[in-house]
């Protein structure tokens, strides 16, 4: 093996750019089969955070959605003004809004999570649930951050 052809294998073994590789693939078919929902995967986090925690304030959800403020902002109009979520002043604090899921975002939520679990379903399907488990383990071990700037893109 030449120096040139040992340096091409190591690049394609890097953990990095494998990761890179099928990180930009999963998020390729994640925007496509959400952009057949009509949303796109913050969407689907917010609306997934929502049906975990019930009403949360705007603030909670920003912190649990680790997004800028004006991120939030304009996802909760876009889900707002599709009927989805619904947003009120707090009555205990008039400074602050309640954010919950509305039914017609719970059944949009069942349709974000099958086009997921298709997704998911493609993606693993040579690994065993044992398998799954594992990547999913190790992966939220992972040192990366919501706050980084490449999770400014939508």
């Amino acid at each position: 093996m030449t120096a040139g052809e040992a340096h091409a294998s190591r690049g394609t073994e890097r953990l990095g750019f494998l990761l890179a590789r099928h990180g930009a693939i999963t998020n390729a078919r994640l925007r496509h089969v959400l952009a057949l929902t009509g949303l796109g995967p913050r969407h689907g986090m917010a609306l997934t955070r929502l049906a975990e925690t019930g009403s949360v304030t705007q603030q909670g959800l920003l912190e649990a959605l680790g997004v800028d403020a004006s991120v939030l902002v304009t996802l909760l109009n876009d889900l707002e003004g599709a009927g989805l979520v619904r947003r009120r002043r707090d009555p205990a604090d008039r400074r602050r809004h309640i954010v919950e899921i509305t039914p017609d975002g719970s059944t949009a939520l069942e349709r974000v999570d099958a086009a997921v679990e298709q997704v998911e379903r493609d993606l693993f399907a040579d690994l065993t649930t044992d398998q799954v488990r594992q990547l999913h383990r190790l992966l939220s071990r992972v040192r990366t951050s919501v706050n980084d700037p490449a999770c400014a893109e939508d």
